[in-house]
Order: structure tokens, then C-alpha cells, then sequence
């Protein structure tokens, strides 16, 4: 019996719909999943295998660019990039997408936006709504105000018409993109209108750390419209709920506590959310890097 013989049908379903062991809040360990069952893609002869190979492939190599392991994402992109052929459009499209990631993610935004605009025009040649949405939704991140919001609202439009079940799972991500591109430009009415369908949205799916974010969207911005009562009483009711729920704790949650409480200008109340904000962020290497200012000042509040 062969190796390929050997693999059962529970196995050969994983194998090919890898997607679903994606967790974007483990980088690291969703590689070490990708690769386990990397070997197992290559030794079939099958297309249907092969360009899961080579999908497979460049989803290592977000892994790698949510750890800002920039280079090695690079590495691993250039080495299947002669592979792909107009036969394997699919692992074109997400080789385009993460190689723009990459790009973006090491401060090189300039260099990601024909890959996002070529991901979009092919993905929706071939109707590939999902991968269209997601080359849609990452212009509506890299392009200014008005630009973005007309990616975002095309994306939305996409995934609302799909009869693709992947497409539709980009609602919930266009809605918080949509209404933080609000938040920036001051409109800040109609970004809480957005996070507000948001939790819907996440509610209806009985989504865990998505429905927090979601929940902590809505008090920030009521920040911004100055309910500081209102936003305080949501961030409270945020950290009971992550306790219920065994969830771990969440620096964004204490840090928006602080910045709250210095408002209501309780001095000890904001010292203490900030301390804690800062022992959980100060861990957080994307946030080390990429927010130094901001932790600086939520260490200096926080008394650290």
C-alpha cells in the first residue's frame, strides 16, 4: 500500500480545506500545523493536491509575516512563485495577496498595491469570489479615505451577493474596516452605526474574540461622541465577559479603561487599567514594534 493509500478520508478532508486550522492569533502554531501536513500535499499527483500544495505554501508564508519574520515570508514566496502557472490561478491569486501582505506588514506599502490590484482582477476573472473580497477588503486598508471606502463598499457587495460561503465570512471584517476608515476621518456617527451591525453580526455567529473586539469597537468610538459613562460601563462588561467565556485577558480593554478614567480625571482607576494594560501589551511584539510611542505613554501612566 502506498503513502497516499494510506491517508483516510477524515485526513484527506483537512489536507485539502486547510484553511479551517488558520488561527490568526497563532501564527506560530498554525505553522507548525501547515507544515505537518505539507509532505502528505506533495506526494500526490492529483491537481486538485498540487494546488492545494502551493496554497498551502503561501499561507506558511502569512504565517511567517504575522510573526515579522519578513524575510523568511520572501524566501518562501520566491520559491513557488516559477510554479505558478495560469492552470493553478487559485495559488496565484493568494501567492499575489501574500506577497502583498508581506509588503504591507514590513512598512512597504507601496510595493503591496499592484500585488492587491492583480490578486483582485484575476480572482474576479475566475469568479473566485472569497479571494475577490479579500484582495478588495486589503486596498480598502492601504488606500486613503475615499478610495478605501469604495473598496470596502465593492467587497461588501461582493460578499452580500456571493453564494459563496467564504465570501460571506468577510462581512464581519469589511463592517469593523468600513467603520474604523469612518472613525479616522471623524465621522464618528457613522462608524458606531457600523461596530454597532457589527456585533450582530458576530453575535449571530456566536463568534468569541471577534464578538470582544467588536463590543470594544462600539465603546470606542462612544469614546469619541463623549459617553464616557456609556463606553465605561461597555469596557467593564467586556472584562466579565472574557472571564465567563476563559478567554484571555485583553490590554486593549485596560488601556481603553485608562484612557476613560484619566477623562473622569480618576487618577487611581486610570493607574491601575493602565498597569495592567502595559504588563499585557509590553509582550505583544507587533505592538512593541509598530506602537513604541503609545506603549511609552500607557508605561508612564500606568506608573511602570
Amino acid at each position: 500500500m502506498s503513502k497516499n493509500d494510506s491517508v483516510n478520508s477524515d485526513n484527506i478532508i483537512t489536507i485539502l480545506d486547510f484553511d479551517k486550522l488558520w488561527d490568526y492569533n497563532a501564527p506560530e502554531e498554525t505553522e507548525k500545523k501547515f507544515r505537518e501536513i505539507l509532505p502528505e500535499l506533495k506526494d500526490h499527483k492529483d491537481f486538485e493536491y498540487q494546488s492545494a500544495y502551493l496554497q498551502l505554501q503561501t499561507q506558511i508564508a502569512r504565517t511567517l509575516g504575522l510573526q515579522m519574520k519578513f524575510d523568511e515570508a520572501h524566501t518562501l514566496l520566491d520559491e513557488i512563485d516559477p510554479l505558478l502557472n495560469d492552470e493553478f490561478y487559485v495559488a496565484k491569486i493568494r501567492y499575489l495577496l501574500e506577497r502583498g501582505r508581506t509588503f504591507r506588514s514590513s512598512k512597504q506599502v507601496e510595493k503591496s498595491r499592484d500585488l492587491f490590484l492583480k490578486a483582485y482582477d484575476i480572482a474576479v476573472g475566475y469568479k473566485e469570489d472569497n479571494l475577490a473580497v479579500d484582495a478588495a477588503h486589503m486596498m480598502g486598508i492601504i488606500e486613503p479615505f475615499e478610495e478605501a471606502q469604495r473598496w470596502n463598499e465593492l467587497a461588501m457587495e461582493i460578499a452580500e451577493k456571493s453564494n459563496d460561503k467564504k465570501a460571506k465570512k468577510w462581512l464581519g471584517p469589511l463592517y469593523n474596516n468600513t467603520a474604523w476608515n469612518y472613525h479616522d476621518n471623524n465621522d464618528f456617527n457613522e462608524a458606531l452605526e457600523l461596530f454597532e451591525k457589527n456585533v450582530v453580526w458576530h453575535t449571530e455567529r456566536n463568534s468569541k474574540q471577534e464578538l470582544i473586539i467588536a463590543k470594544w469597537s462600539v465603546a470606542r468610538a462612544l469614546r469619541s461622541l463623549d459617553k464616557i459613562n456609556k463606553a465605561i460601563k461597555l469596557q467593564l462588561e467586556l472584562i466579565d465577559e472574557i472571564e465567563e467565556k476563559g478567554l484571555d485577558d485583553d490590554g486593549y480593554v485596560f488601556e481603553e479603561l485608562g484612557e476613560l478614567y484619566l477623562i473622569k480625571e480618576n487618577e487611581e482607576e486610570s493607574k491601575k487599567y493602565f498597569g495592567l494594560a502595559y504588563d499585557l501589551l509590553s509582550k505583544d511584539k507587533w505592538f512593541v514594534e509598530y506602537e513604541k510611542e503609545r506603549l511609552d505613554r500607557i508605561k508612564e501612566l500606568g506608573g511602570k
